[in-house]
């Protein structure tokens, strides 16, 4: 178990940074974005905002909306609003533009795992939850209505306003939305045993099988 506060917050800002990196490979791999992603590329390409400065936009927007719901953020929430629009900008600056299939599709699958890997470092600092969690876990506590449900009319509302919006949807927001929360589950549990045999006890305090990674949602 992460317990020393600078274990806990290496696993945070790496897990970020890596977030955002794996975000900026689904893009260049243009084969879809994850729904919220969708979004952020739709509204990027409507203004002069970065990808990164719309991410970041969006998440702060979003914490606002936890006012009304009772949210606390934690050090870890505002860091995530910071951290991942940091990364994905300087990634996108630095990674080339793919045209041949051969290669984007296996960059987008790596961009996957690598994102679930992101998800399970920075969830298992336990430092606080992302505004897009947040949101959902509020309003999951104040109405009443199931995770998946909530989730799954949050996640539909961003996609079809991003798709709209002229954001990627395609066969990479599929493979993402299927596997994104297998895959988290996995990297958590492969974490904890990598934490175990070095004598750390695993990777978050009370959240060996976190609600997110149950539920597929990513750490955003």
């Amino acid at each position: 178990m992460l317990t020393r506060l600078p274990s806990r917050l290496a696993a945070l800002f790496v897990g970020l940074w890596l977030y955002g990196f794996s975000m900026a490979l689904m893009v260049v791999a243009g084969l879809g974005l994850d729904p919220w992603d969708v979004f952020h590329q739709g509204v990027a390409q409507r203004t002069s905002l970065s990808f990164g400065t719309v991410t970041a936009l969006t998440g702060a927007a979003v914490l606002l909306l936890w006012i009304p719901i009772r949210q606390r953020p934690g050090f870890g929430t505002v860091a995530n609003v910071v951290v991942i629009a940091v990364a994905v900008d300087t990634s996108l600056a630095m990674l080339p533009e793919l045209d041949a299939l051969a290669t984007r599709i296996p960059v987008m699958l790596i961009a996957v795992v690598l994102n679930a890997f992101a998800a399970a470092l920075y969830i298992g600092a336990g430092l606080g939850p992302g505004p897009r969690d947040g949101l959902m876990t509020g309003l999951v506590a104040r109405t009443g209505l199931s995770v998946r449900l909530v989730r799954t009319g949050l996640e539909v509302a961003v996609l079809a306003t991003g798709w709209m919006l002229g954001g990627t949807v395609g066969v990479g927001t599929v493979v993402y939305a299927l596997g994104i929360g297998p895959l988290i589950q996995l990297m958590m549990g492969l974490l904890n045993r990598l934490g175990q045999n070095r004598g750390g006890g695993g990777v978050a305090p009370a959240m060996s099988v976190p609600a997110v990674a149950r539920e597929d949602c990513p750490a955003r």
